[in-house]
């Protein structure tokens, strides 16, 4: 059995399994998360000053530009998660709610609190001048997680869900919305 099969195996027995293993495993799920947006932050950090990165923008076009995407990345963020507390579950793939959410701003994209995660790490990386975490750490980011969704977490969603699931899948975009469609 492949890795990635262990894990589609060991998300679906948790999310379906009893509400006590959930309820103790979602605190460490979201912790790993944060963990790994803090890791993604800090290396950009510790890159630019051991590469010596110029700022990325000067002051304060750095806060013009940075303010409308972090405010549009934290809507989202927030959206999404009430959205899942809303339907009875959590964003944390350990803890999910019992039926597939496609309302709200799942009806726009798959992954809206990943998409308001992103875009407030670009928005950090402008505001804060870094280089590194616009142009090396975030694409970088969102690339583990493209992998890690594709390999882990959506198999394990057409596993639960099945059909339902892989139609929402072919409708719905994974990050963004497609210009023009509703």
């Amino acid at each position: 059995m492949k890795l990635s099969e262990r894990f589609i195996d060991l998300f679906n027995r948790v999310a379906t399994g009893s509400f006590q293993t959930r309820k103790l495993l979602t605190p460490v799920g979201a912790a790993v998360f944060i963990s790994f947006v803090a890791l993604t932050i800090t290396l950009s950090i510790l890159t630019d000053r051991f590469v010596r990165f110029p700022e990325l923008l000067p002051h304060p076009f750095n806060i013009i530009i940075s303010a409308p995407v972090i405010s549009t990345g934290l809507f989202f963020t927030i959206w999404s998660m009430a959205h899942f507390l809303k339907v009875k579950g959590t964003p944390v793939p350990f803890n999910p709610p019992p039926t597939l959410v496609t309302s709200g701003p799942y009806a726009h994209v798959r992954n809206p609190m990943l998409s308001g995660i992103f875009l407030l790490l670009f928005g950090l990386g402008i505001l804060g001048g870094s280089i590194s975490l616009v142009f090396i750490y975030t694409p970088l980011f969102i690339l583990l997680n493209i992998i890690e969704l594709r390999a882990v977490e959506e198999p394990e969603l057409e596993k639960r869900f099945g059909e339902r699931y892989v139609i929402y899948r072919k409708r719905v975009p994974m990050f963004f919305p497609r210009a023009g469609k509703h």
